[in-house]
């Protein structure tokens, strides 16, 4: 028994350490990038640091979950960290921008497989009533993560090299991996079978044709141009047919048949919502703060923190009511303070006091950290033991493909209402094209080309961009409200006695 606590005990201590890891990567990198161009160039590259890993996350996400499933957890998640760890070094010795994207989409490629098979060995190695203490733990590492990884991306820039924002993940990944080598004892044999990999093809031909459109357009290409709109319609094209596929093979990537479960469709849905709601706040607060208040970009990024800080306590304490409410119930509560948070957001302007947008962005975070908890467990509600992987990667899936579309539709939003608010300002059509993109009021140089006064109605202009998206964002929890209410009279089942090691009782 000594023994199992122990095994236990340095197993969630590997899981952590790796979790924390891919989680930090996401935020660390962000510090260093001004740094980064500064060095190699390719300033139009940029976006494709950070998209890169998060494509091919996304796409490795959903095939992890399903192999995990056929062949145990323990091998891909050390292929997982192993994977990550080549990454990161090889970011770290990157001479260029498109190495550097290469080799971001290598790290991606584990990060796939980290996250979601980290919550698969808490369903395994727990019983269902020390769940929710475990994954609000867990769902706390995401926002620890949020709050150290500007300041520790800073430090490394500005006192080492910023190379280090990708080594310090070496350290952290070699322990992760001895203890989960020497102390995760996989319980029980898998049953091989075949791969699914015509479904595996199609399921990164479709998730890609998707992910560069979004990507691609407004940018590169215009949002009505042939480039993009083709790569909508393959993206339609593809997605009938890999549904096509998963619904006739014996062992799909994706089990089509999950979702005939009420409560894992509902759990799928709202963390694809939340995940959208996540990212408008974590990308246009920090907007407002450096183009309303003149903020420089760290101290921008630092007021993350406070919602971040949220959605850890949320975390912490969804984890400790789930085993008490129902999953209905706890959401309900979540999604009435995102409304609230929310379209008070959707009040601020340049005279809003900056402490007052922190309360806003601490109770967004309150509302979203307990969805890591709640999800991740309510997916699991009625799902067959088979099938863990597989339903587990697929709410990281949703929640990261929300994050993904939500960056995408909010910037059409924020960034149409600023030209317009720019045009009414300047009478030259050339300048208000030039300076309707949010990144030039940012610009201290770009603000004293303007005398006082005009400066004041531009940056009010963003203000009401901003608060516009926010308004528009209150959509989200509203519509998840719906699918809250499917998830029923859903709950951790009462009276389950299942031995646990006690250090976590």
């Amino acid at each position: 028994m000594d023994r199992t606590r122990t095994n236990t005990t340095w197993t969630v201590a590997g899981l952590l350490l790796g979790l924390f890891m891919a989680a930090l990567d996401q935020t660390i990198v962000s510090t260093a990038m001004p740094t980064i161009v500064g060095e190699f160039g390719g300033y139009e590259q940029l976006v494709w640091v950070f998209s890169a890993y998060m494509i091919a996350s996304v796409i490795t996400t959903p095939i992890f979950g399903k192999l995990s499933d056929m062949y145990g957890r323990k091998r891909f998640f050390l292929l997982g960290l192993g994977i990550f760890l080549l990454g990161s070094i090889l970011c770290g010795l990157a001479d260029g921008m498109t190495q550097l994207i290469l080799f971001r989409a290598l790290q991606g490629i584990g990060g796939g497989a980290i996250m979601p098979l980290c919550f698969a060995v808490i369903f395994d190695i727990f019983p269902v009533e020390k769940r929710g203490k475990m994954n609000g733990l867990f769902g706390a590492v995401f926002g620890l993560s949020s709050v150290f990884g500007p300041l520790a991306g800073a430090f490394f820039t500005d006192y080492v090299n910023w190379r280090w924002v990708f080594y310090i993940n070496v350290p952290f990944g070699i322990i992760a991996v001895l203890l989960i080598i020497l102390f995760y004892k996989e319980a029980g044999e898998k049953k091989k079978q075949a791969i699914d990999w015509g479904g595996a093809l199609l399921l990164t031909a479709t998730i890609l044709s998707l992910m560069f459109a979004l990507e691609l357009g407004g940018k590169t290409y215009a949002w009505n141009s042939v480039q993009i709109l083709g790569l909508f319609a393959a993206f339609i094209v593809l997605l009938i047919l890999f549904l096509v596929v998963e619904s006739k093979v014996s062992n799909p990537i994706v089990a089509l048949n999950l979702f005939k479960n009420k409560v894992f469709t509902a759990s799928q849905v709202c963390s694809f919502l939340y995940g959208a709601i996540l990212i408008s706040g974590a990308t246009y607060i920090p907007i407002f703060v450096q183009g309303v208040y003149g903020g420089s970009a760290s101290s921008a990024g630092q007021t993350l923190t406070p919602m971040m800080l949220g959605v850890v306590a949320s975390s912490a304490i969804g984890g400790r009511f789930v085993t008490k409410f129902m999953f209905r119930n706890i959401m309900l509560v979540s999604a009435a303070i995102l409304i609230i948070s929310l379209f008070l957001l959707g009040t601020i302007d340049a005279e809003t006091q900056r402490w007052l947008v922190t309360v806003y962005m601490v109770f967004v975070g309150l509302g979203i950290g307990v969805s890591f908890v709640i999800f991740n467990i309510a997916t699991l509600h009625g799902i067959s033991p088979q099938y863990k992987g597989a339903a587990t990667s697929l709410v990281v899936f949703f929640r990261t493909i929300g994050s993904a579309l939500g960056v995408t539709i909010f910037g059409v939003i924020q960034t149409t209402r600023l030209k317009d608010n720019i045009a009414a300002v300047l009478q030259d059509p050339a300048m208000a094209e030039k300076f309707g993109e949010p990144q030039a009021l940012l610009n201290p140089a770009v603000r004293q080309m303007f005398p006082e006064e005009m400066l004041h109605r531009m940056i009010a202009g963003l203000a009401d961009s901003v608060a516009f998206l926010f308004q528009w964002s209150v959509a989200l929890p509203v519509i998840a409200v719906i699918f809250i209410f499917m998830l029923g009279r859903a709950r951790v089942p009462e009276g389950v006695q299942t031995e646990t090691p006690r250090s976590f009782e």
